[in-house]
C-alpha cells in the first residue's frame, strides 16, 4: 500500500515538475516573443514609477499579453529596479525583453517633444520639436531666442510637460562669455554663474538634461569633458611640435577652429600656422585681432580697420610674435586634434577661395595670385570685405 502512494506521489510530482517547466518554457518564450503591438508608440516613463505600474500600462495599451509575466523577466533580469525616467519610442511588435531594455538602458529619450537650447556664435536659440514615430524623425515645431523673442505660445504649453526632453547644444567656436550668457536666459535651469570659465576650457557638444539642472553642474561637466579630450589629444600629439604645453595647444586649437569651418581643412590650417611659429613669422590671424576688441562678448559684426590691425595688443597677432595669451573660443575636439597632430605641408599662407574654403600656398608669389583670384571673386559678388586673407 505504502509503495503504491510513494509510488502515485512521485508520478503526481514528475507531473507537476514537468508542468512547472512547460509553463517556465512558455513563460519565456513569450517574453522574447514578438508583441501585439500594431504601430509605434511612445512610451513615457514619469519619474518614481514603480514596475508594477509600468507593466499594467503596457498591458492596457496593448504592448505587451501578460504584465505578470513582463514583471517576472524583469525580476528574472534583475532589472526591476533599473527603470529609467523618460519617454521611448516602441516599435510595432516589440518583444517584452526589448521593451525592457528600451526602458532600462540608457535613459536618454528616444521619442515625444524634444527641447534643444542652442548655443550659437552669433546667438542662442531654443527649438522645440516632436518626433513623428510614422517617419522617426523630429519635425520642428518652433524656434525663438530666449532673452530677445516673446515666448511663443506653442513653448508655453508644453514647458511644464514632465515628458519633455532638454537638451543644450553648444556650437564649436563659441566663447565662454557667450556660454554662460545663453545659459543664463534658458528658463529651465537654476542656479547663478558669478564667473566665467576660462576661455577654451569648455568642451562644445550636446548635453542632455532635466529641467532644473543647475547651471553650475552643467559648466563643471563641459569643463571636465574639454579637459579630458584636450588630456587625450596631447598624450597622442605628434613630435617637434612649435609649443611646449596642452594649454599652448588649446590656443592654437581655438585659432583653427575660428579660422575655417570646412572640417577637412582644420589639419592645414594648423599646418600653416605650426609652420610659421618653427620660422618666427607672425600668425597674422584676423580672429585672435577681433578677440582683442570683443573680448569674447559677443561678435565684431564688422570688418577690421587698419587702425585696428596696427593697434599693439596681447592679442594682435599681426603685431605680437607667437600666440596670444589665452585660447580666443572654445574649439572642438577635431581642432583640438588637428593642433596636435597637424598635416605635414610647406603651407605658409591661406586666403578664402569663395567656395567657403581656402586656396593654401607655400610661397607669397603663389599667395598673392590667390589673393587676387579671391578680390576678383569679391568684386563679382559685389563685397566689400577686408577679411579673409592671411598673411598678407
Amino acid at each position: 500500500m505504502w509503495r503504491s502512494i510513494a509510488s502515485n506521489a512521485l508520478t503526481l510530482f514528475i507531473v507537476i515538475l514537468v508542468a512547472v517547466a512547460a509553463l517556465v518554457a512558455w513563460g519565456r518564450n513569450e517574453f522574447v516573443a514578438p508583441g501585439p503591438l500594431a504601430a509605434p508608440i511612445c512610451l513615457e516613463v514619469e519619474r518614481g514609477a514603480s514596475l508594477s505600474a509600468v507593466s499594467r500600462n503596457l498591458e492596457e495599451r496593448g504592448v505587451i499579453t501578460d504584465a505578470r509575466i513582463f514583471r517576472i523577466g524583469a525580476e528574472y533580469a534583475d532589472l526591476a529596479d533599473d527603470l529609467k525616467f523618460g519617454s521611448y519610442t516602441v516599435p510595432a511588435q516589440a518583444s517584452m525583453s526589448q521593451v525592457l531594455e528600451a526602458i532600462t538602458a540608457t535613459g536618454r529619450s528616444t521619442c515625444g517633444r524634444d527641447l534643444n537650447f542652442r548655443i550659437g556664435v552669433t546667438t542662442a536659440e531654443v527649438v522645440l520639436s516632436e518626433l513623428d514615430l510614422t517617419t522617426n524623425s523630429y519635425a520642428e515645431v518652433v524656434r525663438f531666442v530666449p532673452g530677445a523673442d516673446p515666448l511663443p505660445p506653442e513653448y508655453l504649453e508644453v514647458s511644464d510637460d514632465p515628458a519633455l526632453v532638454f537638451r543644450i547644444t553648444v556650437a564649436e567656436g563659441v566663447t565662454s562669455w557667450q556660454i554662460v550668457d545663453a545659459l543664463k536666459k534658458a528658463d529651465f535651469l537654476r542656479g547663478s554663474l558669478e564667473t566665467v570659465p576660462p576661455e577654451g576650457s569648455l568642451a562644445p557638444g550636446g548635453y542632455e538634461v532635466e529641467r532644473g539642472t543647475e547651471r553650475a553642474s552643467i559648466i563643471a561637466k563641459m569643463t571636465e569633458k574639454q579637459a579630458a579630450i584636450l588630456a587625450e589629444a596631447w598624450a597622442n600629439r605628434a613630435e617637434g611640435l612649435p609649443y611646449d604645453t596642452p594649454e599652448e595647444a588649446l590656443i592654437m586649437a581655438s585659432i583653427i577652429e575660428k579660422e575655417t569651418g570646412v572640417p577637412e581643412e582644420r589639419g592645414r590650417v594648423a599646418s600653416v600656422f605650426i609652420n610659421r611659429l618653427r620660422k618666427g613669422m607672425r600668425l597674422q590671424t584676423d580672429p585672435a585681432v577681433i578677440y582683442g576688441i570683443t573680448k569674447g562678448e559677443g561678435v565684431l559684426g564688422r570688418g577690421l580697420r587698419q587702425s585696428e590691425l596696427r593697434r599693439e595688443t596681447p592679442y594682435n597677432t599681426y603685431v605680437i610674435s607667437g600666440l596670444p595669451p589665452t585660447p580666443i573660443a572654445n574649439p572642438g575636439v577635431e581642432a583640438i586634434k588637428a593642433a596636435v597632430n597637424p598635416d605635414k605641408t610647406d603651407y605658409l599662407f591661406f586666403v578664402a577661395d569663395g567656395t567657403g574654403g581656402h586656396a593654401f600656398a607655400a610661397t607669397l608669389e603663389e599667395h598673392n595670385r590667390n589673393v587676387a583670384a579671391w578680390r576678383k571673386i569679391e568684386a563679382a559678388q559685389g563685397a566689400a570685405e577686408e577679411g579673409g586673407v592671411q598673411g598678407e
